[in-house]
């Protein structure tokens, strides 16, 4: 499933980040504007005109969109894959130079791709696409996504076993790399474990 945006909105916001979320219908953007999140309607499937327009003014992008477990390839395709390349084609556009991309655990490593082999193939070339940009890119390679409070504790390397992880902490990952510099130009996978973020971000 994609990484939950409100939780990753929110702890943005909490560590004085100003954020905005792109939304595709309205219906979403009251969630985010209860808290006090600016919003903008672009979908994903649309133009990269469209996605341009959505961010300007804004200084990194933070690609969390998936098209979800219940959709097939062709949703896949079209958001995990061709949406992702049209942000980073915004993103370009706009000259915003600093990308950080939430993939799947193992999203690099052929040989591991073990089920839903079309997602994993999104994810894969979405990423290189980034890779390839230019961009000043941090890819993020969750585990399973856990609906459940976060520990604070994770492990972070190029090549790790099949495991989970609670969103909250994914979120606490991509706030802790928008200014490390030593993730820029990283990728790496991201499951619970026994070091804080910062402490395992320093290893990487």
């Amino acid at each position: 499933m994609p990484l939950n945006k409100q939780i990753a909105v929110q702890r943005l916001v909490k560590n004085e980040h100003t954020v905005r979320a792109m939304i595709r219908n309205e219906e979403q953007a009251k969630a985010f504007e209860t808290i006090g999140i600016e919003t903008r309607l672009a979908d994903l499937e649309g133009s990269v005109e469209e996605i341009v327009e959505a961010a300007r003014g804004c200084d990194a992008f933070v690609f969390t969109a998936g098209s979800g477990g219940h959709t097939g390839a062709d949703k896949t395709i079209l958001i995990d894959l061709d949406g992702a390349a049209k942000s980073i084609e915004a993103a370009t556009i706009l000259g915003v130079k600093r990308f950080i991309m939430v993939s799947a655990i193992h999203a690099n490593k052929r040989e591991n791709w073990s089920s839903i082999k079309y997602y994993m193939v999104a994810k894969h070339h979405a990423d290189k696409i980034l890779e390839q940009s230019g961009l000043t890119y941090t890819i993020i390679r969750p585990g399973g996504l856990l609906n459940e409070p976060g520990t604070g504790k994770v492990s972070i390397a190029e090549d790790l076993p099949t495991a989970s992880i609670p969103q909250e902490d994914v979120a606490k990952t991509i706030l802790a790399t928008l200014t490390k510099e030593n993730t820029f130009n990283r990728s790496f996978d991201l499951v619970s474990g026994e070091d804080k973020v910062s402490v395992a971000l320093n290893r990487v």
